[in-house]
C-alpha cells in the first residue's frame, strides 16, 4: 500500500522524514508476527501505529485490544492480562478470562509498558517466548496465539540499568523498534496540523475557522510542544471556542500557550550521582520522597533558626554548639566610625554582657509561631488532593502534574483513602 493511502486511511497528516520513515517500517513489519516496540513521547500518536500494523496484517479480521499498563493497579494487572480462577483472591467470585485469552488470534497493544510490574513482566516474557500462560490461582498451562505490540514514552534500556525493567524482556520486545518523532521535530507539519484541527473544530462548533497571521504562525513554530499533537489539538480547540475574532495574532495566541516552552522550564534540574543533571520526571518514587523530606527538613531548620533569633532578642539563654550563650553585646569593631551599626546584625556572642535593644519587644510582638505538620505522608496527600482538584479528578492529568505514573497515583489514592 502506498504511503499516502495509509495516511488517508488513518487520518495522518504530515510529510516529515521522521514520520514517513516510521510509517514505512510499520507497513513493512505488518505482515509478519514480529513483536514491535513503538517509542515516542506522550501525545505523538503511538496507538495509531499499532492500529496500522494490525489493520495491514493477516490478523486484521481478528480482535484488537489496547491496554494501558500504567492505568491498571499493580495488584490486578496479572488478572486483567492472563485471567484468574474462582477464589484466586478476595473478590474473585468467578473465573475470568484475561485479555490474552480474549484476543486469541488477534493483536494486543500494551501501552506504557515501562509501568508494568516486574512480576507481570516475567509472565509476559514467557508468553512471548512460548505462547503459554497460567491464570492467577491456577496450575493449568494454557496457550494463546497473540501478537504483541508495545509502546513506551520512557527509556526502557535505562530502566533495565535501574532494575525496574527486565533486560531479557526489553530485547524480546524491541525486535522491531519504531520511533515516532516528537512534534517539535516535525516543523513542516505543525502549521498544517493546526489548520486541519481548526477546520474540524469550526465544523463541530459551527463557527468560522480561525486563521493565524504571519507572526502567530512563527510563534506556533517556535513553541516546543511538550504535549505534542495532543497539546496542539487542545490549543486549536481552545482558540476556536474562546477567540473573539477568527484572525489570530501572536498576542492572542500567546495567551493560550503555557508560559514555559517545556516542563523543564518550571521544574528544577536536580544533580544526579554521576554529576550529570536529569529532569524530576526521571526520579523514582523513593528518590522523590527523599527530596520532599530534605525540603521539609530545611524548612524545619529555618524555623529553628528563626526561633533562635527571637530567643536572643528576648534576652533568653540559648545553646549553640554545646556552649551556653546568655546575652549579646554590640560589636562595632568592624564598622567605620562614620557608619551606623545595625544592632541586630553587628553583634558578637560575649557571655555576661547585657544587650540594650529597645526594639526587641516590638519584634516579639509581631512574631507568630505557626505549628504545622512536617509529616511526609500528610504533605504527599495534600499534593495529591490539590492535583486532583486542579484537574477535576482526571487522574492521568493529575499524575502528569505530580510527576508520577497513573498506577502509582491510583495506589496512593487508595493508601490515603482519598475520595473523588
Amino acid at each position: 500500500m502506498e504511503l499516502q493511502s495509509i495516511k488517508n486511511r488513518f487520518g495522518i497528516i504530515g510529510n516529515s522524514a521522521g514520520l514517513n520513515h516510521a510509517l514505512n517500517v510499520a507497513e513493512q513489519v505488518a505482515n509478519t508476527d514480529l513483536t514491535v516496540l513503538i517509542v515516542g513521547e506522550s501525545g505523538v500518536g503511538k496507538e495509531i501505529f499499532s492500529q496500522i500494523i494490525h489493520s495491514l496484517s493477516v490478523r486484521k479480521h481478528n480482535p484488537f485490544i489496547a491496554v494501558n499498563c500504567g492505568a491498571i493497579p499493580e495488584g490486578t494487572i496479572d488478572s486483567e492480562l492472563f485471567g484468574h480462577e474462582k477464589g484466586a483472591f478476595t473478590g474473585a467470585v468467578d473465573s475470568r478470562k484475561g485479555y490474552f485469552e480474549t484476543v486469541n488470534g488477534g493483536t494486543i497493544f500494551l501501552d506504557e509498558i515501562g509501568e508494568m510490574p516486574l512480576g507481570t513482566q516475567a509472565r509476559l516474557l514467557r508468553m512471548l517466548e512460548t505462547g503459554e500462560y497460567i491464570r492467577v490461582g491456577s496450575s493449568k498451562v494454557q496457550k494463546a496465539n497473540v501478537r504483541v505490540i508495545a509502546a513506551t514514552n520512557k527509556d526502557l534500556l535505562e530502566l533495565t540499568y535501574q532494575g525496574r525493567f527486565r533486560q531479557d524482556l526489553y530485547y524480546r520486545l524491541s525486535t522491531v523498534p519504531i520511533r515516532v518523532p516528537a512534534l517539535r521535530d516535525r516543523q513542516e507539519d505543525i502549521a498544517i496540523l493546526f489548520r486541519k484541527f481548526a477546520i474540524d473544530f469550526s465544523e463541530k462548533y459551527r463557527t468560522k475557522p480561525i486563521q493565524l497571521d504571519h507572526n502567530a504562525t512563527n510563534l506556533l513554530l517556535s513553541y516546543k510542544w511538550p504535549g505534542n499533537i495532543r497539546e496542539l489539538k487542545n490549543i486549536a480547540e481552545q482558540i476556536s471556542v474562546l477567540a473573539n475574532d477568527s484572525s489570530i495574532s501572536a498576542d492572542v495566541l500567546q495567551r493560550f500557550l503555557p508560559q514555559a516552552n517545556d516542563k523543564s522550564a518550571s521544574m528544577a534540574l536536580m544533580p544526579s550521582r554521576s554529576g550529570q543533571h536529569y529532569h524530576s520526571d526521571t526520579l523514582t518514587d523513593t528518590e522523590r520522597d527523599i527530596f520532599y523530606k530534605l525540603f521539609f527538613d530545611m524548612k524545619k531548620d529555618l524555623n529553628d533558626l528563626k526561633q533562635l533569633v527571637f530567643d536572643i532578642a528576648r534576652g533568653q539563654s540559648v545553646n549553640i554548639s554545646g556552649q551556653n550563650i546568655e546575652h549579646l553585646v554590640p560589636n562595632t569593631n568592624f564598622a567605620p566610625a562614620n557608619e551606623t551599626v545595625n544592632p541586630i546584625v553587628a553583634t558578637t556572642y560575649l557571655p555576661g554582657n547585657p544587650l540594650y535593644y529597645p526594639q526587641a519587644d516590638q519584634l516579639v510582638d509581631h512574631h507568630e509561631e505557626v505549628e504545622e505538620t512536617l509529616a511526609l505522608s500528610d504533605r504527599e496527600k495534600e499534593f495529591i488532593v490539590k492535583a486532583l482538584k486542579k484537574h477535576k479528578n482526571r487522574r492521568r492529568d493529575a499524575a502528569n502534574e505530580l510527576g508520577i505514573s497513573e498506577r502509582t497515583l491510583y495506589r496512593k489514592i487508595k493508601e490515603y483513602d482519598i475520595k473523588d
